[in-house]
């Protein structure tokens, strides 16, 4: 019987060296995206950033607003508490009742009260004219007109753009704001207005 030789061959460390070496360059070679490839990655994850990103600006939508004009500053209120507008006219003052209530009017055979928010607000008057429109603001318990110098329109309004008030905005209308944008349109709260028991005046006309 013939004994197996023994292998006494010495092991080439040098050798070894290399090829782990080489393996390890083409490992990294197929692993190495091209420049193409890196473009397609990075796209792939702008649009997946891009897809997240819609809900948050959707939850932002904004709230659309009338705009109009109080004492040339631009004010604004939520149009979901606008029934309507209507020119000032064929008013009727309302005896016992604070200065900056005007009257009532019929609005097709609903009687409201008209308040004049630049006396509520002690802001400067400039007397009522033909161009003055009443602003209805409506919720489920309240409504009443506000009037307003001039109408300038609805749009809408990010609520990321509301910031806080303005040093200069003091007085009760600080009260009632929701805040500023950056073009210093003044956002009321029309809710808090419409809450307001200093405001109500329904039950004396109803008298």
């Amino acid at each position: 019987m013939n004994t197996p030789q023994k292998n006494n061959k010495a092991i080439d460390w040098s050798e070894v060296k290399q090829r782990l070496e080489a393996a390890r360059i083409a490992i990294e070679h197929i692993w190495a995206p091209t420049v193409e490839e890196t473009n397609r990655i990075l796209k792939e994850r702008a649009q997946t950033l891009a897809r997240e990103a819609v809900p948050t600006e959707a939850a932002d939508a904004g709230i659309e607003v009338v705009e109009f004009t109080l004492a040339h500053e631009q004010y604004a209120v939520a149009s979901e508490y606008v029934s309507e507008v209507y020119p000032l006219e064929d008013i009727t003052p309302l005896p016992c009742t604070p200065s900056f209530v005007l009257g009532i009017v019929n609005v097709r055979g609903e009687i409201l009260s008209v308040i004049d928010i630049k006396k509520f607000f002690d802001l400067p008057d400039k007397g009522l004219t033909d161009l003055n429109k009443v602003i209805v603001l409506k919720s489920e318990d309240m409504v009443f007109g506000i009037v307003a110098d001039a109408i300038s329109g609805v749009r809408r309004i990010r609520r990321a753009e509301i910031q806080p008030s303005l040093p200069t905005l003091t007085g009760i209308r600080a009260d009632y704001l929701q805040g500023v944008t950056a073009e210093r349109v003044v956002v009321l709260d029309a809710g808090k207005l419409l809450a307001d028991e200093k405001l109500i005046v329904q039950e004396l006309v109803g008298e």
